[in-house]
């Protein structure tokens, strides 16, 4: 996102960026140990060890957890007193043990199951390592540390765009990043993108990449996480997630178990890179005139039962897949869900029931460092949950045991890990058979408080059946004071009120005709009247007293489980990602079923037949206009032409949407189509001034082909749609054609749409230019002409004139000024319009390179039998000597003239 131009960058800096410069003077102003040290990350009730906590002497270990949560409060007052604006509220919610973020980011809009809860540690080399940049991400919903690091072309750009697709709540640099009042590049370009995020910046000691690999091998799960090869030389992604995790362990005042995190590392070449504006210009997960609607290509494909499936369809649509073998094993899978309809609703009935994973995880692997009644009641739903959601496995290991796919093949192979049964064995030594996971406040009140076995406790048994004489005597206090008044009196739970009285009126006589003084705090709602007594307020408090009790003796149980749980996350890992995946999968399957897909195949050359726009296709509900693309390496820049309205721009969106549906491994909207793997896709859409940072039409323009031209390679999408049309003719046509000539000589697949006819005599001059255009027809009635738009896409380039002139007449100008119009232009047509013609040794010549490239595509990529390729050999030279016969022909005609 630009910057506006009233924040500048000090504006910035004193109201967005909050400066972590806790000076390490002692154990109760630093959060982080001090820099020599080497110090166990660690602590808590669920470690096999006791760890040494971070102090600022090396010879003085810790090991009292209460006495750390003093140190981490001293700490955290010390920073409230440095920020000016606090972002987060620490107190534990029973829902979660987590700090519950609040700070909205800007850029893509996130869904409801995407809530913004990520924190990005970046940090840049100095000296002759510039440019050089490592990231390391924390998501606080699902218990993965992914790992990054940037050294190649387009650092900059690849930072920013990652940025983009994290939506991070708070980002993490060095202080050293904006020295004396003057920032770096990276910073620069973050606090530009980035306004409305968070940036705190950290001392730069604590980016530490040998603290940070001690970390990784502390924290991460052996048997999920294999990144310590790959990661051993990353240092700058290693100094970040040093820096990240323990301004983790200081925000929210917790920490992960020992062994229990999913590490992963991330190299830039593994995705397609699709920059945050081409993602906007596409619609692809947010819907540019209004983001609560789901017109995007997010919104025609999410069809997922699960929080998890959905963040995995989004991350796939924003980072499409390169490697063709992955992408080939999800349309496999795909078509078997097609073919098999009792596998796909099985599956999808099995998927529906499960709970977001990665959350659930999240919580589990984190031990607070203060045990509060929120803190134990979370920990003893999430333990529900978990039991829940192993009770799952066995129905969907039942469902695809048979499936023929390797994908399917291999989750079903995992789900039969005994590992599954030897957890829920665990977890049913102490929590009870018969409770469950259930909706409804009280109902889940009634399973926290069964949740933990019989007799394993004697204290906790006694504390129940208090609590349950407690529920019983409300019960007969609501029944006395009904019968007293002879009303018909209920007794209702919310979390919010606890246990109260609601009588519903219709036909019921009040005493007097009016409420009796008893009832207090009445409320209304139609016919219902909600309200308590003071006795039963009374009783309300000692049930929460009671429920504490219980709440604080369940949770000492469920600590010891969680000890167990944690020695075999990695199964629960696996499930998680075989979750998502399936239902991010069955969700691109049903997408298939309600409009007409094919499978795309992949080759080195881009080939649609009938295809259309899904976004439009779901927007109408019925099939659009339908066209055929074809890119090769021998025509790989497509000058589109046609008048305004003609379809032009929803057919460049068309080609790049279809081409991120084939990359992330699903069926596209058309009868055929063949992709050659885009590793970035860039897109120049839209001339709309940039008020924020005072940038004309044409400066906005600049800058995004300025982009382009940096950041493109020769397995690039580039959509250009309108260009220079901010400036005079004469300079827009010139910029034009100086930067066509500049990408066509790339190997990029181009289309570049303009109203510079000029730009058609490229075609003349390089073999693979070609010319396409909107077809239009004429319509005469009543002695006036209309224009009759027909979507459809021919070869060669538009003959139609003063088309802006047309569009013009459908306004309310007055018709002398339309009638000037068209007179100025036909004059000026006279002289710029003359007829232009390439030479027959240029046809010629043309002709021989798009026969040898096309002979050289069927050499790599045909699957013909022997018969069927002669024939198409033969349907290549009758062509080739057909456009000779033309070009000749055509020769002769000029030559008369």
């Amino acid at each position: 996102m630009a910057a506006t131009s009233e924040n500048s960058l000090s504006a910035a800096s004193n109201a967005n960026i909050t400066h972590f410069n806790v000076k390490s003077t002692g154990p109760s102003s630093s959060f982080l140990s001090s820099e020599g040290q080497s110090t166990p990350y660690l602590l808590g009730p669920y470690a096999k060890r006791s760890c040494p906590l971070s102090t600022s002497e090396a010879d003085t270990p810790q090991t009292d957890a209460n006495n750390t949560s003093g140190q981490l409060n001293n700490s955290f007052r010390s920073f409230n007193r440095i920020s000016r604006t606090p972002r987060l509220k620490r107190t534990p919610r029973a829902s979660t043990p987590q700090t519950d973020h609040t700070t909205v980011t800007t850029g893509s809009s996130a869904t409801s199951t995407n809530a913004v809860s990520v924190i990005v540690a970046v940090v840049e080399g100095r000296g002759l390592a510039r440019g050089e940049i490592g990231m390391a991400s924390l998501n606080l919903k699902c218990p993965e540390l992914i790992l990054s690091q940037f050294a190649d072309t387009g650092t900059y750009a690849k930072v920013v765009t990652k940025l983009h697709i994290l939506m991070p709540l708070e980002i993490l640099m060095p202080d050293t990043v904006s020295e004396k009042g003057k920032g770096t590049k990276l910073y620069n370009l973050i606090t530009e993108n980035f306004q409305n995020v968070t940036l705190t910046t950290v001392q730069r000691k604590y980016f530490n990449e040998r603290k940070g690999f001690e970390y990784i091998q502390q924290l991460s799960a052996p048997e999920i996480s294999t990144v310590f090869m790959e990661v051993q030389t990353k240092y700058y992604c290693l100094a970040a997630s040093a820096a990240l995790l323990k301004y983790f362990e200081f925000v929210q005042n917790s920490i992960y178990a020992p062994r229990s995190l999913k590490v992963s590392f991330q190299g830039s070449d593994q995705t397609a890179m699709i920059d945050s504006a081409s993602a906007s210009n596409l619609e692809l997960v947010v819907n540019n005139r209004d983001h609560r609607s789901n017109h995007c290509l997010l919104g025609v494909l999410n069809y997922t039962k699960t929080p998890g499936g959905e963040r995995r369809l989004r991350s796939n649509i924003l980072e499409p897949l390169v490697d063709v073998d992955t992408i080939n094993i999800r349309l496999d899978t795909l078509q078997e869900f097609l073919e098999d309809e009792e596998l796909f609703f099985g599956l999808k009935n099995a998927i529906s029931h499960f709970l977001d994973i990665d959350q659930l995880l999240s919580v589990l692997i984190q031990i607070p460092k203060q045990e509060t009644v929120q803190v134990a009641e979370a920990k003893i739903t999430h333990v529900i949950q978990l039991k829940h959601t192993l009770e799952l496995v066995p129905p969907l290991r039942a469902v695809l045991k048979n499936c023929k796919t390797a994908l399917l093949a291999a989750y079903s192979a995992m789900l039969e890990d005994n590992r599954f049964e030897l957890i829920l064995e665990q977890v049913k030594t102490v929590i009870n058979d018969d409770v469950n996971y259930m909706n409804g406040s009280l109902n889940m009140r009634t399973q926290k408080c069964y949740a933990v076995r019989p007799n394993i406790n004697e204290f906790l048994d006694i504390a129940r059946r208090a609590y349950t004489e407690i529920v019983d005597d409300i019960a007969g206090l609501v029944d006395q004071v009904g019968e007293k008044y002879s009303l018909p009196l209920r007794t209702s739970f919310s979390t919010a009120r606890g246990f109260y009285i609601q009588m519903r009126l219709e036909g019921v006589a009040l005493p007097g005709g009016q409420m009796p003084t008893e009832f207090i705090k009445v409320t209304k709602y139609k016919s219902n009247y909600s309200f308590t007594t003071a006795d039963l307020i009374r009783m309300n408090d000692r049930c929460d007293e009671a429920l504490r009790e219980i709440y604080h003796m369940s949770y000492v149980v469920v600590c010891k489980l969680l000890t167990v749980v944690t020695d075999h996350i990695h199964c629960l890992y696996k499930l998680s990602d075989a979750v998502s995946m399936l239902d991010m999968l069955l969700s691109l399957a049903n997408a298939c079923t309600v409009s007409k897909y094919v499978r795309p195949e992949f080759t080195d050359t881009l080939a649609i037949k009938h295809g259309r726009h899904p976004i439009l296709e779901h927007i109408a509900g019925q099939q659009p206009v339908s066209n055929n693309s074809y890119i090769s390496e021998g025509s790989n820049f497509i000058i589109l032409t046609g008048p305004n309205m003609s379809g032009k721009s929803t057919y460049l969106k068309q080609v790049a949407l279809c081409q991120i549906m084939a990359q992330l491994g699903s069926f596209v909207p058309a009868e055929y189509a063949s992709f050659r793997i885009a590793d970035q896709i860039f897109t120049r859409i839209g001339v709309d001034d940039d008020l924020e940072t005072n940038s004309s039409t044409f400066m906005v323009e600049m800058k995004e082909v300025a982009y382009i031209i940096h950041n493109v390679s020769h397995r690039s999408l580039i959509i250009i749609d309108e260009l220079g049309r901010g400036t005079s003719a004469e300079e827009g046509v010139g910029i034009c054609h100086a930067i066509c000539e500049f990408l066509l000589n790339m190997k990029a697949f181009t289309l570049f749409a303009t109203h510079f006819l000029e730009l058609c005599q490229l075609q003349t001059l390089y073999p693979n230019v070609e010319n396409q255009h909107m077809q239009v027809q004429h319509t005469h009635a009543e002695g006036s002409e209309r224009v009759l738009y027909t979507y459809l896409l021919s070869r060669g380039q538009s003959e139609e004139r003063n088309y802006g002139i047309r569009a013009a007449e459908m306004t309310a100008l007055p018709r002398t000024i339309i009638q000037q119009a068209k007179a100025i232009a036909a004059k000026v047509n006279q002289k710029l319009w003359a007829k232009q013609h390439s030479d027959l040794d240029t046809v010629r010549q043309r002709a021989v390179y798009q026969l040898a490239t096309r002979l050289i595509q069927t050499a790599r990529n045909s699957q013909l039998d022997p018969d069927s390729l002669r024939l198409y050999v033969q349907g290549l030279k009758k062509q080739y000597e057909d456009e000779l016969q033309i070009a000749s022909e055509t020769a002769v005609i000029y030559t008369e003239e």
